[in-house]
């Protein structure tokens, strides 16, 4: 179902609807860009907070553009899901002054890729929804309530102008300067000629004006008429004038006022717009489902949550508060028993591969209202990748269900059969550090087989091969015309490497890599080999034990059991929101801002607006 700025009140209702039965939530995400380069190219050889802090400088001016959620109702007697995908067009769009004016960066081929698939950029801008973060609300809605506690405050509307909405109380009437004298007297002019003939209600457009200028029509002509009313527009051009309404006493006056008001109030809520549904898929507690979801999650909660913090770890805490539960389906294509039998984590490639054997497709029926993908391949419009994204994720729960149990193979993603997937998103262009473990410590691998390596412009793949051709073969990769990162096969001929190549100094310079980072890398306490793949090992009808005491270790079964208890629980029974205490802990790091966002979505004494505020 597509959502835009025309339907999304009406089909509101129906949203948070959905939203409350699912069984689980799965989300995708549209970008006018993926990374403008400013801080450097993302290598293999990252540190887990060097990606993080790497994403988020370099990606977080892009904006999302199109949200695609996909709710899945489980009905496990039949063993099917039913589907509702949703597609929103997002566009920040400045509803008054005091709304933000967003400005973001695009990139060319991201634009040209999303063209390429039929994006409908005119439906973007004219028709996208617009959103506030939680702060930006909280602004709008203070401004707002300053104003209009002006016109209540004091009897006097000479001290009164509803223009400025983000002034404090004013402190008595402005002095005309003379050179706006001529100009007042002549408004004045034209209002006292429109009421000698106008009726009650009858209306007259001012000429367009600066503010100041406003400012002081409001104040003159209050003091001058008394059955006037007068209000800000806003016209096609964006240029801003008075209109001048004719009422019959004080009541209709007040009267005027509050309708007034009323439209104001009415024009923040819809300038809120999507961040109602955000807050709806956070206050849920469900498990939300992506694919390679790292960015996605980054750039939700940057948009419409709060500025992502510098720190990964606070990174970590702000996703379990808002996202308690996240599994992410290009991990399990790429980790054990799937990586065996999927060639392409690619979500098109996928689903081929999930329709064949040993596969069974999950059974997902579109319910009525949503049968626009029934018969239609639209990769990369974001409800589609939702709605396919939850279908691989549901077969593929399906299939370690049929491993464990090959009698009953139907199993709900919120099942204990993938909690070591759970809170761990997948890392793209990772050497040795498969996934970032939001419920955890990251695994740190040895990397003392690798060496950053300087070299002449003039040098190829070809000389670099070369040089390391007595420690056997390598692999290259490139930061620079003049510098590479280089990894041993053979990692124990990093010794020799150190008393041989790292002593000459001639026509290059080779360091280690714990070196080169300043000492960053001495944070890697074993010299364990990693697998890319962190094996998954099968489920097992043992019962697990559990020790909370292990270090981080690759994503496998015996290393994240589940307690007796856990094991019983329904998947959002067991996510526990964060505390109040690291809440606070979080503020004092962070600041006010992240304070209160963690805070309000915590205790649900944000400012919203409700459902029945629509």
């Amino acid at each position: 179902m597509e959502i835009t700025k025309t339907n999304f009140k009406e089909k509101f209702e129906e949203i948070a609807k959905a939203i409350d039965e699912a069984t689980f939530l799965a989300f995708d995400t549209e970008f006018t860009g993926l990374d403008n380069l400013q801080h450097g190219h993302i290598s293999p050889f990252d540190s887990t907070s060097e990606r993080y802090t790497k994403l988020r400088k370099d990606s977080l001016d892009f904006l999302v553009i199109q949200f695609g959620l996909c709710a899945f109702k489980a009905d496990t007697e039949n063993q099917s899901y039913e589907a509702r995908p949703f597609t929103f067009y997002i566009f920040p769009r400045p509803y008054s002054r005091q709304a933000p004016d967003r400005r973001f960066l695009c990139q060319s081929s991201s634009i040209d890729f999303l063209a390429h698939q039929g994006f409908d950029f005119n439906k973007l801008f004219r028709e996208g929804i617009s959103y506030l973060t939680q702060a930006q609300e909280q602004s709008m809605r203070e401004a707002l309530n300053a104003k209009h506690q002006q016109f209540t405050r004091f009897s006097s509307p000479a001290i009164f102008s509803p223009d400025s909405a983000d002034a404090g109380p004013s402190k008595g009437p402005i002095q005309i300067p003379d050179e706006q004298k001529d100009f007042i007297e002549g408004v004045c002019k034209k209002i006292g000629s429109f009421l000698e003939t106008a009726q009650d209600e009858e209306a007259m457009k001012l000429d367009p004006c600066n503010g100041f200028q406003r400012k002081l029509i409001y104040q003159t002509v209050h003091s001058k008429f008394s059955s006037v009313h007068l209000e800000t527009k806003t016209g096609y051009k964006k240029e801003r004038f008075i209109v001048v309404t004719r009422v019959g006493n004080d009541e209709e006056l007040k009267k005027k006022e509050k309708e007034k008001q009323n439209a104001e109030i009415m024009e923040v809520e819809e300038a809120i717009g999507f961040s109602k549904v955000f807050k709806l898929i956070t206050e849920s507690g469900k498990l939300v489902v992506g694919h390679n979801m790292l960015l996605d999650v980054m750039l939700t909660l940057n948009q419409f949550g709060c500025p992502l913090p510098e720190e990964l770890e606070e990174f970590k805490d702000m996703v379990k508060c808002c996202f308690p539960n996240l599994l992410d389906t290009k991990l399990m294509a790429s980790t054990h028993p799937f990586r065996e039998i999927i060639p392409s984590s690619v979500l098109e490639e996928m689903r081929k591969t999930l329709e064949k054997e040993p596969f069974t497709l999950a059974k997902v029926v579109l319910a009525d209202g949503f049968k626009h993908y029934e018969n239609a391949e639209v990769y990369h419009e974001a409800g589609y990748d939702a709605y396919i994204t939850g279908i691989m994720c549901a077969t593929m729960c399906n299939y370690l269900g049929g491993i464990k149990n090959s009698a009953h193979p139907f199993a709900l993603p919120t099942s204990p059969t993938t909690q070591p997937f759970i809170n761990k998103l997948n890392l793209m262009r990772m050497a040795d550090v498969p996934y970032l473990n939001l419920s955890g410590p990251d695994l740190q691998p040895a990397r003392d087989h690798v060496f950053h390596l300087t070299f002449p412009k003039e040098w190829k793949a070809s000389d670099i091969n070369h040089l390391f051709s007595p420690y056997g073969t390598i692999q290259i990769n490139w930061l620079s015309d003049t510098s590479a990162f280089v990894s041993l096969h053979k990692r124990d001929s990093a010794n020799v490497v150190l008393k041989t190549l790292c002593q000459d100094k001639t026509m290059f310079q080779l360091i280690p890599i714990q070196v080169f980072k300043g000492g960053q890398a001495a944070d890697i306490p074993s010299r364990k080999r990693v697998s890319l793949d962190a094996d998954i090992k099968l489920p097992s009808n043992k019962k697990l034990k559990s020790n909370s005491n292990e270090e981080a270790k690759p994503l496998n079964l015996v290393t994240v059991p589940l307690i007796p208890e856990e094991a019983e629980m329904p998947l959002e029974e067991r996510s526990q929101r964060i505390t109040p205490s690291l809440l606070f802990h979080l503020a004092h790091i962070q600041g006010h801002q992240m304070r209160n966002f963690l805070q309000n979505l915590s205790t649900g004494d944000h400012q919203f607006c409700t459902r029945d505020s629509l």
